[in-house]
């Protein structure tokens, strides 16, 4: 598998997140962020276009893949940039530090969301918004069930991509509230997607 993660993963991984649909949702919600920014699952850094430098004081990318954070240091523009290596269940940074966060179609793959998501809470500053972009279980039963069916082996060839995760049950048990959360499908086969996308603040 070191070669298919390594060198095969990251380059279908790159083409999929830079579909029209996928484009356009990042258009969308990313520029909302603000102040010191924390992008998780940073990726190849596709979302650094889209940040607003006028609101944007710092971005801190934390990613776990070595290829694709090399490919996000050559997308670095004129906001200040730190990328780390790194998984996002443990996050190497000091609590209430960022104003704001960012994630688009990350928590489908990390090992542990609600950890994740308890760290994201963790390191956010009161008042602090998370601005998501997920795929994830669906709303009707029949596709619910596909995607229970599919997930044990797509997950083992698409870098442990879970299409069966609950975002918005998710972010509720983790102490998040959205009061603009959007969940429908786009295009393409049903079981991949179903999206979640919004913004979500830290119950206190």
């Amino acid at each position: 598998m070191g070669l298919w993660a390594n060198r095969v993963l990251p380059l279908l991984v790159e083409k999929a997140c830079r579909s029209t649909t996928i484009l356009a949702e990042r258009k969308r919600w990313v520029p909302r962020a603000h102040g010191n920014v924390l992008e998780l699952g940073i990726g190849s850094g596709l979302n650094l276009a889209f940040y607003d430098p006028e609101r944007v004081t710092k971005i801190t990318g934390i990613d776990p893949s070595v290829p694709l954070l090399a490919k996000a240091r050559t997308r670095i523009g004129v906001v200040p940039v730190e990328l780390v290596h790194g998984s996002a269940e443990r996050l190497p940074f000091v609590s209430a530090h960022f104003d704001s966060a960012v994630v688009t179609y990350s928590l489908c793959s990390v090992k542990d969301p609600s950890a994740v998501l308890a760290e994201v809470r963790r390191v956010l500053r009161p008042g602090g918004e998370l601005f998501f972009v997920e795929h994830g279980l669906a709303r009707d039963v029949r596709t619910r069930a596909w995607q229970h069916r599919i997930t044990p082996a797509w997950r083992r060839i698409a870098g442990n991509c879970h299409l069966d995760r609950d975002i918005a049950k998710l972010l509720s048990e983790a102490g998040f509230r959205s009061d603009d959360l959007h969940a429908g499908y786009t295009e393409g086969a049903k079981a991949l997607s179903f999206t979640y996308e919004g913004t979500a603040r830290a119950l206190r």
